[in-house]
């Protein structure tokens, strides 16, 4: 087989089919004004672990700050951060860079921003992203809590002590809606915005990153390195960008965004979606193997417990999406939005976008909490979304991703 380690050409050849990262010409054009906002500041990052918050992490250390403290509940995922920015010899490390694994929910986290702080730089990366979080009532809370009440205590937090430049990252989803993590990612872009007239706050929405820890693709290496089956929608195409990318989309928004900024790549719909049948196809392809098309789940496990080292072919199963929220494909802004598409290169701005006061947000977050005082269905929940957010259409299929392989 061919090495799993050299994602990176996998991924510019077969996934973003880029040669050099999308955002290359900007990061460079905007070198100086980056720099002057970054080197020698500090700087906080909730999430820090996750594919998009170790990337962001990796291109602040570029420009050299010289305090970085990263929070994140996953352990593990902080100590590989560390050892992977300690071992390289393209960052230089700062004085200070601290992990701690703590959930921003928790009490400890405020004691941390008011011991460590104030930071000249804030970026919160930690949230529910998975469409497969919708699949019961209690992890709609779950999500609802960690996307949006969360993000309004962080926010109420950091107004005692306001840094320069604060970043929440949104998602692609958000977009007229369909299923309730982009309707919560929606509500999260209303907090962002209900706050922006009072301290720096800016947002991105994001292609699906390339390999990103627990997506589908990076699922495809655990498959193979378990010989199980790959499986993927036959009919749903996607934009990509790379984890240097999703790190490079997060610097220029949250450094150098205005104010209640929704910053987006400039991906089009004729030339850069992506099927996810096509990578499948190419990664099997990519291991010198030739992908054995199946077309139900007992016969591709069937055919990968026959596999050997010898087997020149690979159990790929395809089917039509069949699962509530998912659309055939994503978009990064909607018709009624304000578009600027001249401050980057290689970046679109949503400028301007509709926003509630803050009275008015409080009540909806008031509202929604009482709602799951009791005990609700997951239609109701959708029923309020849909009432709240006007571009939320949910798509409904009585079936959701964890009944697939």
């Amino acid at each position: 087989m061919t090495s799993l380690l050299n994602l990176d050409r996998f991924i510019s050849k077969h996934v973003t089919r880029r040669g050099e990262s999308l955002l290359k010409a900007d990061i460079v054009a905007n070198h100086q004004r980056l720099t002057a906002n970054i080197e020698g500041k500090s700087a906080l990052v909730i999430g820090g672990a996750g594919t998009i918050g170790s990337n962001f992490i990796k291109e602040l250390l570029y420009f050299k700050p010289a305090k970085v403290v990263v929070v994140d509940i996953n352990e593990n995922g902080l100590t590989e951060l560390v050892r992977d920015c300690r071992s390289s010899s393209v960052f230089t490390m700062p004085n200070v860079f601290i992990t701690y694994p703590v959930n921003m929910g928790d009490p400890i986290f405020n004691r941390i921003v008011e011991r460590e702080g104030p930071f000249d730089i804030v970026a919160n990366f930690a949230a529910h992203k998975h469409v497969r979080s919708e699949k019961d009532v209690l992890s709609i809370q779950a999500m609802i809590e960690n996307n949006v009440f969360r993000a309004v205590s962080l926010l109420d937090l950091l107004a005692k002590q306001q840094p320069s430049h604060f970043f929440c990252v949104s998602t692609d989803k958000a977009a007229n809606p369909v299923n309730i993590m982009g309707a919560s990612k929606k509500l999260m872009e209303d907090v962002i915005l209900a706050y922006s007239e009072k301290m720096k706050i800016t947002t991105a929405r994001f292609a699906n990153v390339a390999f990103s820890n627990g997506s589908l693709l990076a699922g495809f290496i655990e498959r193979i390195m378990k010989r199980q089956p790959l499986s993927t929608p036959s009919d749903v195409k996607r934009f990509f960008v790379s984890p240097e990318e999703s790190g490079q989309i997060c610097l220029l928004a949250c450094i150098l965004g205005q104010s209640g900024d929704i910053l987006f790549p400039r991906l089009h719909p004729e030339t850069d979606l992506v099927n996810f049948a096509d990578i499948a196809t190419d990664f099997i392809s990519y291991l010198g193997m030739e992908p054995a098309i199946c077309h139900t789940e007992n016969e591709a496990r069937k055919m990968a417990d026959a596999l050997t080292s010898e087997s020149l072919t690979y159990p790929l199963y395809l089917s039509p999406s069949s699962t509530s929220g998912e659309k055939l494909y994503e978009e990064f802004y909607t018709d009624d939005e304000e578009l600027d598409w001249d401050s980057f290169k290689m970046l679109g701005v949503i400028k301007n976008a509709k926003r509630r006061s803050l009275t008015e947000l409080s009540d909806v977050i008031s509202a929604i909490k009482a709602f799951f005082e009791k005990d609700v269905e997951k239609k109701e929940v959708v029923a309020l979304l849909s009432e709240i957010l006007p571009s939320f259409h949910h798509i409904e299929k009585e079936k959701n991703l964890d009944q697939h392989m």
